[in-house]
C-alpha cells in the first residue's frame, strides 16, 4: 500500500476526497445513505471538502494496485464556521474513510498514523475529531492517543497531542 499526501492541485484527489466525505458519513447501515449531491448540498457537510487547498488543509490518501482505497484528511476551521469536531482556529479537525471492500484490514491505523506525522510536521500541536460513540473507529482513534474533550448532540469531541509539548 502507497501512502501520499493529497495534492489540492490534482481534480482526482479532491474528487475522491469528496466521494470519501460520502463514506465518512453514511458509516452507519442502518441509516439511509445520503448521495453525494446531497452531502455537497448540506452547508455543515460539505464545509470539509468545499474550497479544498486552503491553509491548513492537508492528509494522505492510500493506494493500492487497483486504485484509491482511502483517505485521512484535515482541516482548520474558523470559530465562527467552526466543524463538528471543533476546538479551537490552531487544531485542525480530522476526517477519515476508508472503501468498503478495504475496511479491518489496517488501511485505517496506516493513514490515521500517516496524517498524524504529516500534520506534526507541519507544526500542528494537536488535532481533533468528531466521532458517535458507538462508532467501532472510535476504539483506533483512542489506541493512537484520542481522548474525549467534549460532546456536542450526542457526538464525542475527542483529541490527539501530535507534537510534544515543551516542559
Amino acid at each position: 500500500m502507497l501512502l501520499r499526501a493529497i495534492q489540492p492541485e490534482d481534480a482526482h484527489d479532491v474528487a475522491f476526497l469528496s466521494q470519501m466525505l460520502v463514506e465518512a458519513v453514511n458509516w452507519r447501515p442502518d441509516r439511509r445513505r445520503l448521495a453525494l449531491e446531497e452531502v455537497l448540498a448540506d452547508p455543515h457537510l460539505a464545509r470539509y471538502v468545499r474550497g479544498w487547498g486552503r491553509h491548513g488543509d492537508g492528509g494522505v490518501i492510500a493506494e493500492e494496485a487497483g486504485g484509491r482505497v482511502g483517505v485521512c484528511w484535515y482541516r482548520l476551521f474558523p470559530a465562527d464556521e467552526p466543524g463538528y469536531g471543533f476546538v479551537d482556529e490552531r487544531t485542525p479537525e480530522l476526517g477519515i474513510a476508508v472503501v468498503a471492500d478495504q475496511r479491518r484490514r489496517g488501511v485505517g491505523r496506516a493513514l490515521l498514523g500517516a496524517a498524524l506525522s504529516e500534520a506534526a510536521s507541519e507544526g500542528f500541536a494537536a488535532i481533533s475529531l468528531s466521532v458517535e460513540p458507538d462508532n467501532p473507529s472510535r476504539l483506533l482513534y483512542e489506541q493512537v492517543g484520542f481522548v474525549q474533550v467534549g460532546v456536542v448532540e450526542g457526538s464525542w469531541t475527542m483529541r490527539a497531542q501530535v507534537l510534544e509539548q515543551p516542559e
